[in-house]
């Protein structure tokens, strides 16, 4: 898949719902939208995962609602992005890709979890 293009579908939904509903989409918008739904995420982990009440729900709906809070929270984070003009394939490769990369040969046998994981605030 395409980021630009996902960034661009992505675009096309939101601004067409923000007009529908006459919401301004400023900066700040875009940062407590993704934390509203890294917070519906939270709560979707936690019911599929037994901790919180399931409302009812059977696992095959807790397993669906769980994948479509994912879904949404990277919707808002390309949709962050593109507002303050952060090319994210530039971002993932400067940050997390180039590590995998440099990695010394003696390394090499590290699992991908223990070497590609970049330390500094990831």
């Amino acid at each position: 898949m395409d980021v630009r293009w996902l960034m661009d579908e992505v675009e096309a939904v939101s601004d067409a719902y923000a007009r529908r509903h006459g919401i301004t989409r400023d900066g700040t918008w875009f940062l407590l939208k993704l934390q509203e739904e890294a917070g519906e995420l939270t709560q979707a982990f936690l019911m599929r995962a037994g901790q919180a009440r399931d409302k009812g729900h059977s696992p095959d709906e807790l397993e669906a609602c769980f994948r479509a809070e994912l879904a949404d929270v990277l919707s808002h984070v390309l949709l962050l992005a593109r507002h303050h003009g952060v090319d994210l394939e530039a971002e993932v490769e400067r940050k997390w890709l180039s590590r995998r990369r440099k990695r010394p040969a003696a390394q090499e046998g590290t699992t991908a979890q223990e070497g590609a994981v970049p330390r500094s605030g990831a």
